[in-house]
């Protein structure tokens, strides 16, 4: 019973699918709802994957499909990714390289002009890389599954391999204590499940993933010593796009 709760949980926090959890949610029980991101990332996935083969049958062009898609992706987020990419892209030119004037700038809940610009920037792109994909049929449909995964597969690496740097926030009891040895696991499955899954578009998908992760992860170390909820949403958005673009290049190489 714990597991469901523990998925519950994760599925709470990272989607706007109605959750009931009764009773108090422990420190432990947040730490392990980390290992769970990967699975709601999939299931965010399975939930795409049934309008865009809808979309797909009624011969929709691409570009209107796209749209139709992402639009349904930020509702199914809440947007919650996307508060975080602005966050972080508000606090980085704000902050002037600051850790503690970037962090303050991170909790203030108004979104400035490198927030907008960078949530307008990351759809308009997600929807043009969204529309090349689903212009390859069929094949383009595995893609569209793993890019929601292995993104809150990164989430989670964020908690195993990063120190959470703001007590009191929304993470901060997850990244206390995460199960590390069971997490990692997760993270090794998921990677070797995705090539097999998706075959050479799925090898280029997890080889983006890792190299935005660690390009991310140690801009992060040197800027804040750490990440946060909001640099964490930011990631992943990010690297839905640079999967997605993997995907794109594979299956269009492959033509």
């Amino acid at each position: 019973m714990s597991v469901l709760r523990e998925f519950g949980m994760a599925l709470s926090l990272l989607t706007r699918l109605p959750v009931r959890l009764s009773g108090t949610i422990t420190k432990a029980e947040q730490a392990r709802s980390v290992i769970w991101y990967p699975l709601v990332g999939l299931t965010l996935g399975l939930t795409l994957l049934v309008p865009a083969l809808l979309l797909q049958s009624v011969r929709l062009d691409p570009l209107v499909t796209a749209a139709m898609l992402v639009t349904l992706w930020v509702w199914l987020t809440g947007a919650l990714h996307l508060d975080g990419l602005a966050d972080t892209a508000d606090a980085w030119l704000g902050g002037q390289g600051d850790r503690e004037r970037s962090l303050a700038i991170m909790k203030d809940p108004a979104c400035g002009p490198a927030g907008v610009v960078a949530i307008v920037l990351l759809l308009l792109l997600k929807v043009v890389l969204l529309a090349e994909l689903l212009s390859h049929g069929q094949d383009a449909l595995l893609v569209l599954l793993l890019t929601p995964t292995i993104a809150r597969a990164a989430c989670t690496g964020m908690f195993l391999f990063l120190p959470y740097v703001r007590p009191g926030g929304l993470g901060a009891a997850a990244g206390e204590a995460p199960p590390h040895r069971t997490g990692r696991g997760v993270l090794l499955i998921g990677a070797v499940l995705c090539p097999l899954l998706a075959g050479f578009a799925g090898v280029g998908m997890v080889a983006s993933a890792l190299l935005v992760f660690w390009l991310f992860a140690r801009y992060l170390q040197r800027w804040l010593g750490g990440f946060t909820g909001d640099t964490a949403g930011a990631l992943a958005e990010i690297i839905e796009c640079a999967t997605l673009l993997a995907g794109v290049l594979v299956l269009t190489g492959m033509q």
